[in-house]
């Protein structure tokens, strides 16, 4: 056997916890596929070293997450557009010229998810009313903005990182106070929570719903726990409601994609895997 067998994996610090391990290892297993998905923690101070070394070891690419999101930009040959816009990397290819590509799947991943979730779903059905302004809010205000959205909302409890994404993205973006938050919900067809409030450890998310309208999309991107009460509070509404383990499951998929040659399905076997069933 001359071929090496191609391996991929999750940096960042801690990594313990990090769920695509197993997501991986599924896909790898499900089609048949010669190859491993290592978790690897790394400290900052040996970013660099690390990641000159893994292409020598067999490394196709990498998944990066917390705290090295921002600072592999700096380190990558190549940055997707995307990427810089967001200004941060998930997933890393060791191309075959030695060049390491970085880009950003975090809003390929919401978007997926949000149309799995809201078949009927139209970026340009009205405004999208988005609840934080941190990467995470990043991501999804870029990929709303490539899909066609042209109001989108924003709030957060810090209203200058809010003033600073409408001056990167344009006056499409309308800043709402944190106070007046619910008041975004009037005439928003879709609603995105950002922030980490309404996760296991984390105060609850308590902005009224009373202004939403029924028939609007409600997405949270936490996942612990699967129904947030911002989605228990749309459901009993009559929204439609999208959980945030999608958006999970579907950022992984560009870079096993990539990495394995092999575009994977995500399904109930993918989800009952991060599910633990």
């Amino acid at each position: 056997m001359t071929d090496r067998i191609p391996l991929a994996g999750v940096i960042g610090s801690p990594i313990a916890h990090s769920k695509s391990p197993k997501l991986h290892g599924h896909w790898l297993k499900r089609y048949g596929i010669r190859g491993y998905y290592i978790p690897m923690d790394v400290a900052q101070a040996d970013l660099r070293d690390v990641l000159s070394a893994l292409p020598r070891m067999g490394f196709v690419g990498i998944n990066v997450t917390i705290p090295h999101k921002e600072t592999i930009l700096g380190l990558a040959d190549l940055v997707s557009d995307r990427a810089a816009l967001i200004g941060a990397a998930n997933t890393l290819i060791f191309r075959a010229d030695g060049k390491v590509h970085a880009d950003n799947t975090d809003g390929v991943g919401f978007i997926e998810n949000l149309r799995q979730g809201a078949p009927g779903w139209k970026a340009t059905s009205g405004p999208v009313a988005v609840l934080g302004a941190g990467g995470a809010a990043r991501a999804v205000i870029s990929a709303l903005s490539e899909q066609g959205v042209r109001e989108i909302r924003v709030s957060n409890r810090t209203r200058s990182r809010a003033e600073a994404l409408r001056a990167e993205f344009g006056p499409k973006i309308v800043v709402y106070e944190w106070v007046q938050a619910a008041e975004m919900f009037e005439g928003a067809t879709t609603v995105v929570n950002t922030t980490a409030l309404g996760m296991v450890g984390k105060p609850d998310l308590k902005i009224s719903l009373e202004a939403l309208s029924p028939s609007a999309v409600v997405s949270d991107i936490v996942y612990t726990p699967l129904e947030t009460t911002l989605l228990r509070e749309a459901r009993a509404k009559g929204c439609v409601a999208v959980d945030g383990l999608g958006m999970l499951l579907h950022q992984a998929v560009p870079g096993f994609e990539r990495w394995f040659g092999r575009r994977p399905e995500v399904d109930d076997a993918a989800r009952a895997v991060l599910l633990g069933q």
